[in-house]
């Protein structure tokens, strides 16, 4: 009873012991509270908004930050802290959507590419041609060719780094595919969805996971880029891109209008950036400090 009860704890147990090496680096802790707190701010949007973030309301424009009014309220008199509070959950939902097409996507095509050798020279190919282009430069291109909307702008976004995530795991699947394990099995005659799916794909996760991490924090940083360009969510729909482009012109009189968005932008790519440091630190077996 005792064998069979180590053998079904002995799984868990590499994930249990990241797990804990992750709760004990302060890099990833502290990111971890900073994206945790513009998440829920996200998620409560809903319900702590108090007020539609599109009303407005002539009598209390310029309002700054009081009781009344916690961030204060735009050049109409719209409630910053209903639209900060919108914009973060639309920076969510773009980030989520930009890294779950970025994980299939991106890891169908590094996987095929690193995996069979025939493909590789024309997949890397048109991926080397498209990151040839700064990714700012062509989401902005993609998204005018498109036209200003949240889909297009995941779209665009996801088009942008689907091959940076496919080079990461090319480079995975290249090195994986010459282990003695992959070997073996290959000798053993496994075929070749076995092999990718059982040998090489779950020891490829590791820069996959901290790729991504750093990918969401890109995919808030360009949408809020698009959105200050006009080119994001159609007004009034309110993004912090698009609540700092209405401010920039009230600078010296409401500083607050652009502000407290940008701080806000701020908080979550640092959070995000701080979450991939710690993951890159605990999960690349190169970086692990030995005792």
């Amino acid at each position: 009873m005792s064998t069979i009860e180590d053998d079904d704890e002995a799984p868990s147990r590499p994930w249990r012991d990241t797990l804990v090496r992750l709760m004990h680096h302060r890099l990833f802790v502290t990111g971890l509270v900073l994206f945790g707190i513009v998440l829920i701010a996200g998620l409560a949007a809903p319900w702590a908004a108090g007020v539609d973030p599109s009303k407005i309301g002539m009598r209390t424009r310029f309002k700054p930050p009081s009781a009344d009014f916690l961030f204060g309220t735009d050049n109409l008199g719209r409630s910053l802290w209903s639209r900060t509070l919108w914009g973060a959950q639309l920076s969510m939902i773009i980030g989520v959507s930009v890294v779950a097409l970025n994980a299939v996507f991106g890891t169908i095509i590094g996987a095929l590419a690193g995996y069979v050798r025939l493909l590789d020279k024309l997949i890397m190919g048109l991926n080397d041609a498209m990151m040839a282009f700064p990714a700012v430069l062509l989401a902005i291109g993609i998204t005018a060719a498109l036209g200003s909307s949240v889909l297009n702008v995941i779209i665009a976004l996801s088009i942008v780094y689907i091959p940076r995530t496919a080079r990461i795991v090319r480079a995975s699947v290249i090195v994986l595919r010459e282990m003695e394990y992959v070997q073996a099995a290959v000798a053993a005659g496994a075929g070749h969805w076995r092999i990718l799916s059982r040998h090489i794909m779950p020891n490829a996760l590791a820069p996959l996971i901290v790729q991504l991490s750093f990918l969401f924090a890109y995919a808030v940083l360009t949408e809020a880029t698009l959105s200050f360009l006009g080119l994001g969510a159609v007004p009034p729909t309110p993004t912090w891109g698009n609540i700092m482009a209405d401010g920039r012109q009230y600078l010296t009189d409401a500083p607050w209008i652009i502000t407290i968005p940008g701080v806000a932008l701020m908080l979550t790519v640092l959070g995000l950036n701080l979450l991939g440091d710690g993951l890159r630190d605990v999960l690349d077996p190169r970086l692990r400090i030995q005792p």
